[in-house]
């Protein structure tokens, strides 16, 4: 079974999550977002929170088109903004599906970052079968099905098939206008 996800539901689950957390009266000085899953729901939380976003990246969906768990890698830095990492954690992705990668990572960042004194994790769907229960969750979902999400449409785009399906596209008028006037796109480079 697929649950495919459009960017319209996938941009209101975002918000819902947000406003768990909020609902929830928990007040967090950091967003740590766990890559590549929870890159967007941390970017777009650490907007409306208005809280600094560090990303850590983690590996371990090795084989057969990213559908089998290999060993959990977990980056030895993370990148942040601040020189100091927040004392108050909301720690996200995108999903718990196993639960081995969110249980590592809060396991792991308090022994890294022994000043932390509060975490707590968000993600948009728990799946009964993880081994791990998010502090906050938009929807739980009671069997495992593969979530399609609306950006996986690039995990087999390479850039020679992107410009063939660019080129072949019709531009809409508002770009055909701005091409038409850019003095790069008309071989001019002086003027540029």
């Amino acid at each position: 079974m697929t649950l495919d996800i459009d960017w319209t539901r996938y941009n209101t689950l975002v918000e819902r999550l947000a406003l768990n957390v909020y609902d929830s009266g928990f007040r967090f000085n950091q967003i740590i977002c766990i890559a590549r899953g929870g890159l967007r729901v941390g970017d777009v939380l650490s907007r409306i929170f208005d809280q600094p976003l560090a990303i850590l990246s983690t590996h371990s969906y090795t084989a057969e088109g990213g559908t089998i768990r290999g060993e959990l890698v977990i980056a030895e830095h993370m990148t942040m903004t601040k020189p100091r990492l927040g004392d108050r954690v909301l720690l996200v992705d995108d999903m718990v599906d196993s639960g081995h990668t969110l249980a590592a990572v809060h396991d792991e960042l308090p022994r890294r970052f022994p000043h932390i004194c509060e975490l707590r994790t968000a993600v948009l769907w728990w799946k009964a079968c993880s081994v791990f229960k998010p502090d906050y969750y938009v929807e739980y979902l009671p069997d495992s099905p593969w979530i399609s999400q609306p950006f996986e449409v690039y995990d087999d785009l390479d850039p020679a098939t992107l410009a063939a399906r660019i080129a072949q596209a019709p531009k809409p008028a508002a770009i055909r206008a701005a091409d038409d006037a850019s003095p790069v796109l008309q071989g001019d480079n002086e003027k540029a």
